[in-house]
């Protein structure tokens, strides 16, 4: 079970969690962050789930949710340990995100999703939405879901 905060832009864990999205996300496709992308991300929702190992607290995984309007937010930058892929720890870190997608008026939940995420994301009911399409040069699938 993770423990969930919201992150500060700029805080020390907002740090954290740019390392872990750097070496989950960045890195294996050769990329690194720019000044001005992470610019436009001060108006963004930062979630981070820790976890404790050895009695030290660790940073299991974070996403990003990005108002688009209304009542769409698009969730962005999924990133999960590498030590805890495939133990649940993303599903936790999803359901945060839509209950705290929901409880903040949004009411559709949208991603563009690697094309090998796709399978973790159907199981939570997600759907594809149109053709695959290329991203940071990978493919990804609009994904989305209407938030009950």
């Amino acid at each position: 079970m993770l423990n969930f905060r919201i992150l500060e832009y700029g805080s020390c864990d907002y740090h954290t969690m740019l390392d872990l999205r750097n070496e989950v996300l960045r890195k294996p496709l050769g990329l690194t962050f720019s000044d001005e992308q992470l610019q436009k991300e001060i108006n963004d929702i930062f979630i981070a789930g820790f976890t404790t190992v050895n009695d030290k607290e660790m940073l299991a995984g974070c996403c990003i949710l990005t108002p688009i309007s209304e009542d769409t937010v698009q969730l962005r930058q999924m990133a999960v340990s590498p030590a805890l892929q495939g133990k649940g720890a993303g599903s936790e870190i999803i359901m945060f995100a839509e209950t705290y997608a929901r409880n903040n008026n949004f009411t559709i939940l949208t991603m563009h999703a690697r094309k090998e995420a796709i399978g973790f994301y159907l199981k939570l009911n997600y759907e594809i939405r149109g053709e695959e399409f290329t991203e940071v040069g990978i493919p990804h699938y609009e994904m989305r879901k209407t938030l009950k």
